[in-house]
């Protein structure tokens, strides 16, 4: 009897025990919060890797994460707010900088820059060159500006012998020649000054010739969703010209053909039988 009854107190002190702790767990999971909140204690954020620009060697100045665009623009990797914070300088703030190089440049060749005819050289060639490079400021959206048109035209649309000029992003020096487009239309056609434009866009930067065939027929896709796209340069490349092999009346003829033009060959030889007319 006497047994029993020990048993069955010791059973109710556990109970009671189990029911105490379970009553203090929330208790110490707050206290551990609150001393947790005392010591910043959110959980670490993981670390990102942040490349900073390489200008200068000042290691007292405020650095700004960024990363590289076209030449000439940089932004920010991340920033509170890119849009009101920090803003790409336009490309003719760089003038200074360039002016400098040029002028580095022409010294490292033996040359005086303080004489007359060089003088100015250096500022002249900086501003040259970010005319030859405004590609890069420009987009499809902007050229286009809305002239695409609505149209139940389903025939072969061609602009050829577009003049264009671009630079050799091997040797910096220019190459040149005519493009040639043609397009098969579905319900929607584009303004033909903008095939030039598109032209332009692609040509104003540092390119070779293949990939520049391949962007003005991928932009024209973008833009108006035809059937297929042809396009075909014909470049004469100054550095075949002025060095290396000097082979003055070479040319080179580089194509991208997308959709029917690529698949049917019919259609691609009436194109290209259209551009060899004369």
């Amino acid at each position: 009897m006497n047994g029993n009854t020990r048993g069955s107190e010791q059973v109710a002190t556990e109970q009671l025990s189990n029911t105490q702790q379970q009553q203090q767990q929330p208790e110490k999971q707050q206290e551990k919060k609150q001393q947790a909140a005392a010591a910043g204690g959110n959980r670490p954020c993981p670390l990102r890797k942040i490349s900073w620009s390489a200008e200068g060697n000042d290691d007292d100045l405020a650095k700004t994460p960024r990363t590289s665009t076209t030449p000439g623009h940089e932004k920010c990797t991340f920033h509170h707010d890119m849009e009101l914070d920090h803003r790409p300088p336009t490309r003719e703030a760089l003038l200074p900088q360039m002016s400098h190089s040029y002028k580095l440049l022409l010294k490292a060749l033996g040359e005086n820059v303080e004489r007359e005819g060089l003088l100015k050289t250096p500022e002249r060639a900086a501003k040259a060159m970010l005319f030859f490079t405004k590609g890069y400021d420009q987009s499809l959206d902007d050229v286009i500006n809305d002239a695409i048109f609505d149209e139940d035209h389903d025939e072969m649309v061609v602009v050829k012998d577009i003049e264009m000029f671009s630079m050799c992003e091997h040797h910096l020096v220019p190459f040149y020649g005519k493009v040639s487009i043609g397009y098969l239309p579905c319900k929607k056609i584009l303004g033909l000054s903008k095939l030039a434009r598109i032209v332009e866009i692609f040509s104003r930067r540092m390119q070779v010739q293949e990939r520049l065939t391949k962007q003005i027929a991928e932009a024209v896709v973008e833009a108006i969703q035809p059937a297929g796209v042809a396009v075909v340069v014909e470049g004469v490349h100054m550095c075949m010209v002025m060095r290396g092999v000097q082979k003055i009346n070479s040319k080179t003829i580089t194509s991208t053909m997308l959709g029917v033009f690529r698949d049917d060959s019919k259609t691609r030889e009436e194109f290209l039988n259209l551009v060899r007319a004369k």
